[in-house]
């Protein structure tokens, strides 16, 4: 079992700073957020700092997944907007979904994951669904070009928000070998209709990504291990048990006044969930 966290977890941080901690605390991997503080995929000299942060993960020996939830890096007003949903906007967010691509690749990450966003309401089911399978079609030939493959996270309050959504929309696109699926352990609790275990499984023959994070029923608000409802022993048998071989990282995006503290107790966490699983 490979533990990575979230550079959104580390915003008070410089980038550099933030992987340090987490190498010095014994952490393998890094899911880094793209920013404006973060690797900033639109910033004049960004091939010149996906080479400098290259460096850095080598350096220190942390694998990475690319990860395109930036709040407000598209519109300073609108939190998460523009989507592969709107209109206007939506090239925006296709274009910076290909450069992640692009900078996934050039810093050997596997997996750039990314979600459908909110759908608006003066949008009908069969838009958005026509919208996202587009959207989506046009990633993956960027994809298909540097070898990086998609993990599409079912967000809640998304228009896909649970596995059943991936699923369909994994179908309205040939289930091609690149598109898999970013599973977030928390948002499994918070409401999917089956025990988190059984997401995992149900997940399995897709997961290229997994998130991991504590919650309660019907409440997406993202905890700390040992404050939500998650049994963690058996998630982490029943990843052992699809042969998942990716990052699993801490999704903590709002404890960042603390992060070294939260990453260190978050590692100590997951360390004992999976040793009881082999015990």
């Amino acid at each position: 079992m490979r533990f990575g966290y979230g550079t959104n977890g580390f915003d008070n941080h410089r980038l550099t700073d933030a992987l340090e901690v987490m190498a010095e605390q014994g952490y393998t991997g890094a899911a880094v957020t793209l920013d404006h503080h973060h690797l900033d995929p639109f910033h004049p000299d960004v091939a010149e700092h996906t080479t400098r942060l290259r460096r850095d993960l080598d350096r220190l020996g942390l694998d990475v997944v690319v990860e395109t939830g930036a709040r407000y890096l598209l519109d300073p007003w609108h939190k998460h907007h523009p989507t592969l949903l709107s209109e206007p906007g939506r090239t925006l967010r296709l274009d910076f979904l290909r450069r992640a691509v692009r900078i996934a690749a050039r810093l050997g990450a596997g997996v750039v994951s990314f979600w459908s966003g909110v759908k608006p309401e003066q949008l009908d089911d069969d838009t958005a669904w026509s919208r996202l399978v587009e959207g989506c079609s046009e990633v993956l030939d960027t994809a298909a070009e540097h070898g990086v493959k998609l993990g599409f996270e079912p967000e809640p309050g998304m228009f896909v928000q649970d596995l059943a959504g991936f699923e369909r929309l994994a179908a309205k696109l040939g289930h091609s070998e690149l598109f898999g699926v970013t599973l977030d352990i928390g948002h499994c609790r918070c409401l999917e209709p089956t025990d988190v275990p059984a997401c995992v499984r149900r997940a399995g023959p897709n997961l290229v990504n997994v998130q991991i994070d504590d919650m309660r029923r019907g409440v997406h608000e993202h905890l700390e291990f040992g404050e939500g409802d998650i049994d963690f022993p058996p998630v982490m048998a029943a990843l052992r048990e699809v042969e998942y071989r990716g990052l699993v990282s801490v999704e903590l995006p709002r404890h960042g006044h603390a992060a070294p503290l939260v990453a260190r107790r978050s590692l100590r966490f997951l360390r004992q969930a999976a040793s009881e699983v082999t015990a």
